[in-house]
């Protein structure tokens, strides 16, 4: 469907995943079985951080953060493959794949900058432990996690202005599973050099490396206190508070990296959609379940409130 003028186009095509008809069922099922996935693992982390009063705590207050970012990340990009399936309709509006666009990276940023944001909580845990309650108080942790939500959705708005701006197009047909920045740059026959320095600038510069900067300084300071404790079951302590962030973030980052800053002769529209695939369904259930498998406080939770509605489940029967 070749786009033959500058007539500003309505609607988009997402061909979705895989055009193999043998294969949509399975895809279906396996998008859907992750999609609750991530909701039940995310949702439970929510549920226990609110309920559990041991768990109001800075690092736990900006997990429930990062759990609704997942949540939302996979909702914006996965609902369009079950949509697709149930309905048979692969046709998105205009407005709405550029909505996609922006809350999808915005929250993207967000998820970036909050890990941040948990980098200088555990900076300030382990390095400067007697203060710790008087600097995360949670007026700063609700002013910190504020600044990161904003930021992320102005960071991304020139970007999205400057798409908004664009005529034309070659093809109305995205080949991917949702609206993504970079394949509706490639269909574009405008000028992109402005967006493409917009990119550079903000997408990389200021909501990628500016925040990746921002938590390795916080780790060499805390690798320096943590090699300056003279015990190996202190250092191995102080170590441990901060390894589930550590792992999310290189996973994060490491996901992004191979994503978004391939060069492009290593980019295929089938590796790019399962780089994809992995980074909006795979990354969101892994959090939750690193920070759960590798911290006794959420499996301490857990198993109370198992517990708690096992007993009452039990009396109701």
């Amino acid at each position: 469907m070749e786009q033959a003028n500058n007539t500003r186009i309505t609607y988009f095509i997402v061909k979705g995943i895989s055009d193999v008809p043998e294969l949509q069922v399975p895809i279906f099922l396996l998008v859907l079985l992750i999609y609750l996935t991530t909701l039940a693992f995310n949702v439970t982390i929510l549920l226990l951080v609110c309920m559990d009063h041991r768990l109001h705590t800075p690092m736990y207050f900006f997990l429930n953060n990062l759990s609704i970012l997942d949540i939302c990340c996979s909702t914006i990009s996965l609902h369009k493959v079950l949509i697709t399936f149930i309905l048979g309709d692969k046709t998105v509006s205009f407005f709405s794949c550029f909505m996609q666009v922006f809350l999808f990276l915005s929250f993207t940023c967000d998820e970036l900058l909050i890990l941040t944001a948990m980098s200088y909580d555990r900076y300030v845990a382990i390095c400067n432990p007697l203060r710790y309650h008087a600097v995360m108080n949670y007026k700063m942790c609700s002013l910190l996690a504020c600044v990161c939500w904003v930021l992320g959705f102005m960071d991304i708005l020139p970007c999205l202005l400057e798409v908004l701006s664009f005529t034309c197009y070659t093809s109305m047909e995205i080949n991917h599973f949702f609206c993504d920045l970079l394949p509706i740059i490639k269909l574009s026959c405008n000028d992109t050099t402005t967006l493409e320095l917009y990119i550079i600038i903000e997408g990389v510069f200021l909501a990628t490396f500016t925040p990746l900067m921002l938590t390795i300084i916080s780790y060499i300071y805390i690798i320096a206190t943590i090699l300056r404790i003279q015990s190996a079951t202190g250092r191995r302590k102080a170590f441990y508070t901060c390894s589930s962030h550590l792992t999310v973030v290189t996973l994060l980052y490491a996901t992004l990296s191979y994503q978004y800053f391939r060069p492009p002769a290593l980019v295929t529209l089938s590796s790019n959609k399962l780089t994809s695939l992995f980074n909006t369904a795979v990354v969101p259930i892994l959090n939750p379940v690193i920070y759960s498998l590798k911290n006794k406080d959420v499996i301490s939770a857990y198993k109370r409130f198992s517990s708690y509605f096992k007993t009452k489940w039990q009396k109701c029967i």
